[in-house]
């Protein structure tokens, strides 16, 4: 039992060395600063560069099929998609233990975006994706400026405000 009680706090020391390294060793999204870039595969396996979006609003959303207030947020992600799409591009990353749950969840919610990204790692702080972004829960979505510069966390709210005000 004591040995037991001695591993998990090694491993619970670790994990908070490992975090704490990660805060200080890697750049995290600052309001007004280029939006960290990263590269990936969509799930129609193109490949996928942040960066290359620039030249509209770019609504960057995490989320997972199994988060429920994500699930609720996403009729309202998929009617920004349908009014904005000139002036909006949305990525959506998914926080996912498997790709069966993520397809399903995005179907019936209304996915019809390109820029889909599942990112196999349930928990947020392993992504590799919502550590750039400081991501620590979800849902959350941040909003990037056509010239990729980050605006920061926003709410659907703010994102219907910003387009209503610029027509």
């Amino acid at each position: 039992m004591k040995k037991r009680i001695q591993y998990l706090v090694f491993i619970i020391l670790i994990t908070g060395v490992i975090f704490v390294i990660d805060d200080v060793w890697f750049d995290n999204a600052e309001k007004g600063a280029l939006a960290p870039d990263f590269e990936t595969t969509l799930i129609d396996g193109s490949s996928f560069k942040l960066s290359d979006l620039r030249g509209k609003y770019v609504l960057l959303d995490f989320w997972g099929s199994w988060c429920p207030p994500c699930r609720k947020e996403n009729p309202k992600l998929a009617e920004l998609h349908q009014k904005y799409s000139d002036e909006l591009t949305i990525v959506t990353v998914a926080l996912e233990k498997d790709t069966l749950s993520w397809k399903k969840a995005a179907q019936k919610d209304g996915f019809v975006w390109k820029n889909q990204i599942v990112d196999r790692n349930r928990f947020v702080r392993l992504s590799s994706i919502a550590r750039k972004y400081d991501v620590t829960e979800i849902p959350v979505k941040f909003l990037i400026s056509p010239d990729g510069k980050l605006i920061g966390k926003c709410t659907f709210a703010e994102v219907h405000n910003l387009f209503s005000l610029n027509k």
